[in-house]
């Protein structure tokens, strides 16, 4: 093997590697979903179990460590600083961890589990209400921000507290060393990494693709169609392939406070217009319901069957799966933006803030949809469907002012698609290039293309099905690489302080 081959392995077999399942999609995309379909079906009847409990360890363990004697070590020299005020922070952190999926699901899911209650609350009643917001607020609490937390903390550790490359295989140097990455072992690591990198954020594309496509209906009224959300991706995908090559400190920082922006604007504007008390009752009665019911339905697997358990396959698995599909790319790129904090406030800032982030959102856009459809001002569960990707689009139609806030909330999913798309466009360049913090920007072209294409086969070939079925897919063998990844941090950290009790 060539020296060149071998520098570049990482990056040519995966890129073959996605390369050919986008070719297979698009030339017999009846096969390709047929197999899909098939994983999707294994995994969730025999592998269910594992995501839930995977995702209790991610939860459990940063909380334990922020509250450890290792949560005073700083993720960087002892004199580092933070690189970004805790505003811009925050912003990246909220745009590349959530975006495209709060704006997809934040009217669409709770109205789903209002119109058929999971936890069994008569249909239509006050109670379905709530426990449709309490269900939500479950999905988007703590476990997605556990699972990105787990393997943020992890590169940063090695990466800025170590000089390990940034590479999902330098979570492993206790033990493959600090050249680990190339071995076989650290290339398939990074390979597998590479995979659920594209399959979640394709997930996410295709969300926003879809949802998109709905707004243009709404608003210009044009066709819900493969040959227009193949015009928004290409769009798109140009703008988020171009900001990515701009780099972290001028494409990427400023998408993402325009985010945080648009989000304040959109929410506030609802919080004045729809109605404020019960968003506020909403969201303290929600946070309630989710702290008094947090470990049951966190371990609540449905052994025997029952409606209960097809809810679970559908939605809980599917976004834990999903979580850690998205862990590499949010994981590796809230690690590179958070260097020089300590743990104990990269976990307060990355667990809870954002957290609590969602739950507003929640309260605010699932709360007023709820409230529109018991107070009879419309039925919007029969408006929107099977189709929730017009959601947010529907409720606008009966709030003041609303067609202007439609408008704002299109801009905010295009800014949103762009913030995700291109921060893991510049992660897969750094995984594909060694672990280099300022990748080539030829191969930023190359993933940012990639991805788009992967999203497109996807929506060719089932939809918000076949979406579906990718996450839960790459997720699997990528849930025991974050297992081994809290194993090797915890033991690394054990050693650092055994040799310096007084470390910083």
């Amino acid at each position: 093997m060539t020296k060149r081959l071998q520098d570049n392995f990482v990056y040519y077999v995966s890129m073959t590697i996605m390369v050919a399942l986008v070719l297979i999609g698009l030339f017999a995309p009846d096969a390709f979903a047929a197999a899909t379909n098939t994983i999707f079906k294994f995994l969730s009847k025999y592998f269910g179990w594992w995501y839930m409990l995977a995702m209790n360890c991610f939860v459990v363990f940063p909380i334990v460590l922020a509250a450890s004697r290792f949560g005073k070590l700083t993720l960087g020299e002892a004199d580092s600083t933070p690189e970004f005020s805790n505003i811009a922070w925050f912003g990246m952190l909220f745009g590349a961890g959530m975006g495209v999926g709060l704006v997809f699901y934040g009217v669409g899911e709770p109205l789903y589990h209002f119109a058929t209650p999971p936890f069994g609350a008569e249909q239509g009643s006050a109670q379905a209400a709530e426990d449709a917001l309490r269900a939500s607020f479950f999905h988007w609490g703590l476990h997605p921000w556990a699972g990105y937390s787990v393997i943020a903390l992890c590169l940063a550790y090695f990466q800025f507290r170590k000089g390990a490359p940034g590479l999902m295989s330098s979570l492993f140097v206790p033990i493959l060393g600090m050249e680990g990455y190339k071995t076989p072992i650290g290339r398939t690591v990074d390979i597998l990494t590479i995979f659920a990198t594209v399959a979640g954020i394709a997930t996410s594309l295709g969300l926003a693709v879809l949802q998109i496509n709905s707004g243009l209906k709404f608003m210009f009224g044009l066709p819900q169609s493969v040959a227009v959300q193949l015009s928004v991706l290409v769009v798109l995908g140009f703008a988020y392939t171009f900001t990515a090559v701009t780099g972290i400190h001028k494409g990427i920082k400023f998408l993402g406070n325009m985010n945080l922006a648009l989000v304040c604007l959109l929410a506030g504007a609802l919080l004045l217009f729809g109605p404020t008390l019960t968003i506020f009752e909403s969201l303290v009665t929600g946070i309630g319901g989710y702290l008094s019911n947090f470990v049951y339905e966190s371990f609540n697997t449905a052994p025997y069957g029952g409606a209960y358990k097809d809810w679970l396959g559908d939605w809980t698995v599917y976004y834990w799966a999903w979580w850690i599909a998205w862990a590499p790319f949010v994981g590796s790129f809230i690690a590179r933006i958070s260097r020089g904090r300590t743990i104990r406030q990269f976990v307060t800032g990355v667990l809870l803030v954002p957290a609590l982030g969602s739950f507003c959102w929640f309260a605010i856009f699932g709360g007023t949809a709820l409230d529109i459809q018991l107070s009879g001002v419309a039925d919007l569960v029969k408006e929107v469907g099977a189709d929730i990707s017009t959601g947010v689009f529907v409720m606008y139609e009966h709030i003041t002012l609303g067609k202007v806030m439609s408008v704002v909330m299109l801009l905010l999913i295009c800014t949103f698609f762009v913030t995700s798309a291109n921060s893991s466009t510049f992660v897969l360049s750094m995984y594909s290039s060694e672990g280099n913090l300022n990748p080539p920007k030829n191969r930023m072209v190359v993933w940012g293309v990639l991805q788009a294409a992967f999203a497109f086969v996807l929506l060719l070939t089932g939809g918000l099905k076949a979406l579906q079925i990718a996450s839960i897919t790459a997720a699997g063998p990528f849930s025991l690489i974050m297992i081994l990844a809290c194993v090797c941090l915890w033991k690394a950290l054990s050693r650092e302080f055994a040799a310096d009790s007084d470390i910083r």
